[in-house]
């Protein structure tokens, strides 16, 4: 397994367990309008009817597009803000940080999202090859992140890093899960930057 990031990139300033800083629901959206309707248009143009969905590291929204999916799955830390996730067929709560294994079995999904968390992946390698495990072949991943973060659960590869430079992150992340990037987008580059990869299985 590619080894991303050295022991000193994956630190936090916070070094308590994820599941302490995510005890408590925070009901909020962690970007502005705009961002949220781009990301809900991409998720538009990737999936299709039918498809199923794994939304990882999810909350309580999470921006898909009315679209009639043949299964919507939500992973996340906090309990409370994926059960009240209108848009969630089921779920499961895990820390990927502690264990990057997910309950599903192999080629469960066709699309997994992953929404302005990125930035929080300590094991970001065996993270995404288990995202490439739980895909089906021709399946595709959509990472997306802005510049918001909460600094003191960053990594400090990532708080350390310009939004380009955190993008080749996220590119090097896909490749060592086994990834291609399909598309890179990078728009709004000065105040709430859009920024996504698309990656699909090699």
């Amino acid at each position: 397994m590619t080894t991303v990031l050295s022991d000193r990139d994956r630190r936090k300033r916070d070094d308590r367990p994820d599941e302490t800083f995510y005890d408590e629901p925070r009901f909020v959206t962690h970007a502005a309008d705009a961002f949220l309707d781009r990301l809900t248009a991409l998720y538009a143009s990737v999936t299709e009817p039918g498809d199923r969905v794994l939304d990882a590291m999810s909350s309580w929204v999470s921006h898909l597009p009315d679209t009639d999916y043949e299964r919507v799955v939500g992973h996340g830390l906090n309990e409370a803000e994926l059960a009240a996730n209108d848009r969630l067929d089921e779920f499961v709560v895990s820390d990927l940080n502690a264990d990057q294994s997910l309950p599903f079995s192999d080629d469960s999904f066709d699309v997994v999202c992953c929404a302005l968390s990125v930035q929080y992946l300590q094991y970001p390698g065996p993270t995404f090859a288990e995202f490439a495990r739980v895909l089906a072949p021709g399946g595709t991943v959509v990472v997306s992140f802005s510049n918001r973060m909460f600094p003191t659960k960053a990594v400090r590869a990532w708080r350390a890093a310009s939004m380009d430079e955190r993008a080749d992150l996220v590119e090097r992340y896909l490749a060592a899960g086994g990834f291609d990037v399909a598309e890179r987008i990078a728009e709004r580059p000065g105040e709430d930057p859009f920024y996504a990869l698309v990656g699909t299985l090699r």
